[in-house]
């Protein structure tokens, strides 16, 4: 897994007008946080937001696929990709993210 700091620039951008996410590089990778709360990943320049049954069915109905760090071993079905479409558009991005966050805010 790796990650180039051009994508995680563009991903900054897009949230930008939410403010508060950092990035925090691990493993190759990387996760982004707000509220100290980590609500995304990073992998191999694809971006993965937590879903849980509130959200999961809009990943899957836009033909978006789990968090797979290895291909031999399950996939992580607490993240899943953002759709091409949602990650270029700032505004739509936000409201994904902001679940994303919320299911987070529910587990702690």
């Amino acid at each position: 897994m790796t990650v180039s700091d051009e994508f995680l620039a563009y991903l900054i951008d897009q949230l930008s007008a939410w403010g508060g996410v950092t990035v925090r590089k691990m493993f190759g990778g990387a996760g982004l946080y707000r509220d100290g709360l980590m609500f995304g990943l990073v992998a191999d320049d694809v971006c993965y937001l937590k879903v849980d049954d509130t959200n999961r069915d809009n990943y899957l109905a836009a033909g978006s696929a789990p968090f797979r760090p290895y291909p031999d071993k399950p996939a992580m079905s607490s993240y899943y990709e953002i759709p091409p479409d949602v990650l270029e558009n700032p505004e739509e991005l936000i409201e994904w993210a902001e679940e994303s966050l919320s299911i987070q805010k529910k587990g702690k």
